[in-house]
């Protein structure tokens, strides 16, 4: 099988013989193409993907997006006339659905059997809602009432969630409400819920995003952001605090999972009232930042990561809230509060 540096190697190769065939020889790529990215991380910003008609299919906050088996590449925003947009990988919008999530915000992709089903998380619904691709709802998680730590479902502001391959059980970070993650079987049933609010290695200020680490398969983890702390923690599948992944300076969304690596859109960083200052990250398998497309280069001082921030030269980001990795490791970002932009997409060198 071709590994993942062969296949992009092996593309790029094709497209530049295809280009020579097709063309007059000239570079591969324009002299103002921005590239953004560390190390043997890079990116080149692919102009206009995704772009649409905005009478037609507006957009307000693009928060979270997934691919499916097929290929789509599905898009979570909080525009009620379409709160998900499907595309393929060109950036080709293939259907729309969605007008009754109001918070959508969250975005997770399952499989049961041979069906995929999304979990969409909507922060003013106070629900976790499971529907099949086309958007029909098969199930609600509503606020865990029987925790005793939830007064009323206004409290449950679920941020995103994360399922786990092996049994379908889902954790729900409740980023935006009271910082517990409250873990669930496949059919909606409670079984813990841990974390809380507090400085504490085991609780958070913002526990915005969350992952089931199936890197080291004989052991999995869970990964939770702590964004206020500029951090994420890793857990046991049952709630125990593990360690922490110190990111000085980075207020993190959304830890996603991609071969050895992991990746995570930023949405401010230095302050988190710091306006139009985000960037992406990504760390490899030993929790260790080697690439900051739009941020500044990671330097480590000691073993420490020291504090990271937005790379003025490069303007390509706004607020970065989420970020999709494809096949051939290119990137697609979507971003909060960015002036109703769709996705930008980056293609890895």
């Amino acid at each position: 099988m071709m590994n993942m540096q062969s296949r992009r190697t092996f593309l790029k190769h094709t497209a530049l013989a295809s280009a020579t065939l097709a063309a007059p020889a000239f570079t591969s790529f324009k002299e103002d193409a921005v590239v953004i990215g560390h190390g043997s991380h890079k990116y080149r910003v692919v102009p206009n993907w995704g772009v649409l008609d905005a009478g037609k299919n507006p957009v307000n906050d693009c928060h979270e997006m997934v691919q499916d088996a097929k290929g789509r590449i599905f898009l979570l925003g909080n525009e009620t006339k379409n709160n998900v947009l499907v595309y393929d990988r060109s950036g080709k919008l293939l259907s729309s659905w969605g007008t009754t999530y109001p918070g959508g915000h969250g975005l997770s992709i399952g499989t049961e059997g041979t069906d995929q089903y999304l979990l969409i998380c909507d922060t003013d619904r106070h629900q976790v809602i499971k529907t099949d691709l086309a958007g029909k709802e098969l199930m609600k998680i509503d606020y865990p009432r029987e925790t005793g730590v939830y007064a009323y479902p206004g409290q449950f502001k679920p941020t995103e969630t994360a399922i786990n391959p092996a049994n379908g059980d889902i954790y729900i970070a409740d980023g935006y409400g009271s910082n517990y993650v409250t873990q669930f079987d496949r059919t909606g049933k409670l079984i813990r819920y841990f974390g809380g609010a507090g400085g504490a290695n085991e609780q958070f200020d913002c526990c915005h995003g969350i992952v089931v680490d199936t890197r080291n398969a004989a052991s999995p983890t869970l990964i939770v952001t702590d964004r206020r702390h500029n951090c994420l923690k890793r857990f046991t599948l049952d709630g125990k605090y593990l360690s922490t992944i110190a990111l000085p300076g980075s207020y993190v969304c959304r830890p996603v999972i991609k071969g050895d690596m992991l990746y995570a859109a930023v949405f401010r960083s230095t302050s988190d009232s710091y306006p139009d200052s985000g960037y992406v990250q990504i760390l490899d398998k030993n929790d260790k930042v080697v690439s900051t497309p739009g941020g500044s280069a990671p330097m480590y001082l000691n073993g420490q990561l020291q504090e990271q921030r937005k790379d003025r030269s490069f303007m390509t980001f706004l607020h970065p809230h989420d970020v999709h990795v494809d096949a051939d490791e290119n990137l697609y970002v979507a971003q909060w509060a960015s002036r109703k932009t769709y996705p930008i997409k980056l293609e890895r060198l």
